[in-house]
């Protein structure tokens, strides 16, 4: 997939729109994670050396199309002005006389922060008319928000109906590294699975399974795996309407000479907590009233491997509960066997989520090609499908 460029002559003067995901984790007004502001920060550092007026457009948690002070924008505006040193406005309202009158006041190479885009029912409907008014103020759209671009919303699609639009670099960035993985994977091609559900990832599974090598399976979707195979998987999270998929996927695999690898061992206690009795089991020995919360030593070996000796990964889905320190032994051995693959050539991407989270808690996010900002998005994006968000930005043959 090829996708339009962006350069800085064309932004020279000009009112420019940017969506941005500045939907970052916050506690008590303050933001406790800011690896999406600075993911944005190449695009917006082309954009003020080019001397163009920049608004930034996003949405923060879910008001439901009210306005609602807690989801306000206000304090990641502050932390962005922070962070930057640029200077940088807060306009509390994301269309109308407001963000016009911000706009006259801005100075080239300044940055104003629109108030959250989702206080209008109209933005997650795609409104036309909202569209319109939301660009009514600029002379060209950005689209830089990749964990956005599966949403077909006013300012992810909408607004590149009525402005002329360029895909922002973070946006480039990511369809190039999940484009090569999806499009043209170097072999062997190993796609890593994790995180609770099969029904999050049916989708990506059926998509790549003639493109891959070997699956490798944790998380609490192995369980479904394991007792689609006969076993026991005791009280550990398992969907059941998910078994006969788990089946066909099992058969279908072994017709293509493909590799499901599972868990052999797998750490259990009787709850999901800090504080309980940890076991490390056999998978065909998980007792009955305990639940499976992360792979066990064994498959941490196995599982390591296999990664090694990859040339392309794909991880979508921790191993196991991370965040509780006696379970994250299994998600951490996968980063670590997936940053000696990087070492050795390979390709490594993390595709968003919860395994992204999980990278960059455990320190490992530098140490491999490429960790997506999109969750939902890069899970679709695997999925085959066209992102409403990248769409307009496709330069066909």
């Amino acid at each position: 997939m090829k996708l339009r460029q962006i350069n800085a002559e064309e932004f020279q003067g000009k009112n420019v729109l940017v969506r941005v995901d500045f939907n970052v984790p916050m506690k008590e007004g303050r933001v406790t994670d800011d690896t999406r502001i600075r993911a944005h920060l190449e695009t917006l550092r082309l954009l003020k050396d080019a001397g163009a007026k920049t608004a930034l457009v996003s949405h923060l948690g879910r008001p439901k199309g009210k306005k609602d002070l807690s989801f306000s924008l206000r304090p990641v505006a502050e932390y962005f002005r922070k962070l930057t040193g640029w200077d940088v406005a807060f306009c509390d309202d994301c269309v109308g006389d407001a963000v016009q009158g911000a706009m006259a006041q801005c100075s080239r190479g300044s940055f104003v922060v629109l108030e959250n885009v989702r206080f209008y029912s109209e933005e997650e409907k795609n409104d036309e008319e909202f569209a319109r008014n939301l660009a009514v103020p600029f002379d060209a759209f950005v689209m830089d928000a990749f964990s956005a671009a599966h949403r077909a919303h006013a300012s992810t699609r909408g607004v590149a109906e009525v402005l002329p639009s360029y895909p922002g670099k973070l946006l480039l960035k990511e369809v190039e590294f999940l484009g090569e993985v999806r499009d043209a994977p170097r072999q062997p091609f190993v796609l890593v699975l994790g995180g609770a559900k099969v029904s999050d990832k049916i989708g990506v599974i059926e998509h790549l399974l003639d493109k891959v090598s070997s699956i490798v399976i944790g998380g609490g979707m192995a369980f479904t795996f394991l007792k689609a195979m006969g076993k026991n998987v005791g009280n550990s999270l398992c969907e059941e309407e998910k078994l006969a998929f788990s089946k066909e996927m099992l058969v279908l695999a072994q017709e293509k000479n493909i590799a499901i690898h599972l868990p052999v061992d797998v750490l259990v206690a009787k709850e999901c907590r800090a504080d309980v009795p940890v076991s490390l089991v056999s998978v065909d020995a998980i007792p009955d009233e305990e639940m499976g919360l992360d792979i066990g030593s064994e498959t941490c070996k196995r599982f390591a491997k296999i990664l090694t000796q990859a040339k392309t990964i794909l991880w979508n889905g921790p191993m196991g509960v991370f965040e509780i320190p006696a379970f994250a032994a299994g998600t951490r051995a996968v980063c670590e066997a997936m940053a000696e693959a990087t070492r050795e050539g390979a390709l490594t991407v993390v595709g968003g989520g919860d395994s992204a989270a999980a990278i960059n808690e455990l320190g490992f996010a530098e140490k491999v090609s490429h960790v997506s900002t999109g969750g939902g998005a890069s899970l679709e994006f695997f999925e085959g499908k066209t992102l409403p968000g990248v769409e307009p930005f496709i330069e066909h043959a």
